[in-house]
């Protein structure tokens, strides 16, 4: 395992996970999301009513038009948890949930999926550390906590090569607030003008700007999603976002990175 220890050197690299670290194939994706709304419907159809309106909406749509509200606020910077989701939706629908057995569902679908590293990351991410950038993820959790995300990543051996791991879901921001990204670098002791942000989005090349980086660079290797993930997280545009450094492959970061030093 890497040496967490090594002589801090001020710079740091930070890292998106979705589609940049790790991925689903699209209609792994796709079925992937519509699994966490059977969860959350099948939950919210149990949960024993307060003062159940006539009017209150079916449990299906009410933890979609949530679940949308929490991309929303996500995309302007504020974490809602997945938590704080399921919760709101029964509160809609005159129940009440326990979010725990919410977050216990979430673990056990994350743990069937066919999640895959993304090809040349782990190599890069070494390179990396050995050439004396610290590096950290920074991932915007909503849908799922950045906890039953963690043994996925582990076993992709990311452990190995990651100094910290901060996941929105256990903050009170998302990406593009540059808190997060200071948190990241904080735990990391690295400075913002040295370090480098890579992710496949507009929150991450906003985020990375907004946060006075050095550089962000748009990873385009994995931009391959699922018609729900699309329609919810990648607003026309995002997908694009001006930047001046773009890679189509992890091979092409680590003489990026000897660039940017």
């Amino acid at each position: 395992m890497t040496d967490r220890r090594s002589r801090p050197t001020g710079r740091a690299l930070t890292v998106d996970l979705w589609h940049t670290l790790a991925y689903l194939e699209p209609e792994e994706e796709e079925r992937y999301m519509r699994e966490q709304v059977d969860l959350a419907a099948s939950l919210l159809r149990r949960a024993p009513p307060r003062s159940a309106s006539p009017s209150a909406p079916d449990p299906r749509r009410a933890f979609e038009a949530v679940y949308g509200e929490a991309v929303a606020a996500s995309q302007q910077g504020r974490s809602v948890t997945p938590s704080a989701q399921i919760e709101e939706a029964a509160r809609r629908l005159g129940g009440t949930v326990d979010p725990a057995e919410y977050l216990d569902g979430l673990a056990r679908l994350v743990a069937t999926m066919a999640f895959r590293p993304a090809p040349g990351a782990l190599a890069a991410l070494r390179s990396a550390r050995e050439s004396g950038w610290a590096c950290a993820v920074i991932s915007n959790t909503v849908g799922e906590p950045g906890a039953t995300l963690r043994p996925v990543l582990h076993q992709m051996g990311y452990d190995d090569v990651v100094d910290a791991y901060v996941f929105s879901d256990e903050q009170r921001w998302t990406k593009p607030a540059p808190e997060i990204f200071a948190e990241a670098l904080r735990r990391v002791g690295a400075e913002p003008a040295r370090s480098v942000h890579v992710g496949d989005g507009w929150v991450d090349i906003e985020g990375a700007r907004r946060a006075g980086y050095r550089a962000a660079v748009l990873f385009t290797g994995l931009q391959r999603y699922g018609e729900r993930y699309r329609r919810l997280f990648l607003p026309d545009g995002w997908e694009a976002p001006e930047t001046s450094y773009r890679i189509g492959s992890w091979a092409e970061l680590p003489p990026l990175l000897e660039r940017l030093r």
